[in-house]
């Protein structure tokens, strides 16, 4: 990977070694791998989100017999495995339309969402849509889920994650600092 794993390794090392608060982040980098992930918990709203090779998500498109052109659309973006759960003991909701990614020269990004990839799918005479974390979903105490999201950003670009959530008529925000979008390919 062409970003310092060692950096990365750091700061999860000082981050354990002072305690974890509710809602700090983790970043946890995979030697084996060479992936990182950013983990949010404590807060109430879990969320998970880990670096996907472009590889790999031609590897699971191509698996599912999608045709070229739609791997190549999907595997432009920059995407993540994203594993949202409710740890809280009352119902919250988030909407992913509703999430930012800030490059570092200031600029929001929108990430493609659910429903827009399944209307591109459909237009395309695929009736295909697991793949993509849902956009709007209301989650009742300890439901979760998970899926893919993806922003039109370059490999290796780093951004600010800003999302939200909904609970009790309240609205949550949350920064994850200095994600990064995973390589063209991992380097050793």
């Amino acid at each position: 990977m062409t970003t310092r794993p060692g950096k990365r390794i750091t700061a999860m090392a000082l981050a354990l070694a002072s305690g974890i608060a509710a809602g700090d982040v983790v970043p946890e980098f995979n030697p084996a791998s060479g992936l990182t992930s950013w983990h949010v918990q404590g807060q109430g709203f879990d969320i998970k989100l880990v670096q996907l090779l472009p590889d790999f998500v031609r590897a699971v498109l191509a698996s599912r017999g999608l045709s070229s052109d739609v791997i190549d659309a999907v595997s432009s973006y920059c995407a993540f495995g994203t594993i949202v759960r409710n740890r809280t003991a009352a119902a919250l909701s988030y909407d992913v339309a509703d999430w930012r990614y800030v490059t570092h020269d200031g600029v929001a990004h929108r990430g493609k969402t659910k429903a827009e990839w399944v209307r591109e799918w459909r237009a395309r005479g695929i009736a295909f849509r697991w793949i993509v974390l849902p956009e709007a979903q209301t989650f009742e105490v300890g439901d979760w889920g998970q899926g893919f999201t993806t922003v039109k950003l370059p490999p290796g670009t780093h951004f600010d994650l800003h999302y939200s959530w909904t609970q009790g008529g309240e609205t949550h925000r949350t920064v994850i600092k200095d994600m990064q979008c995973a390589s063209e390919e991992i380097e050793n």
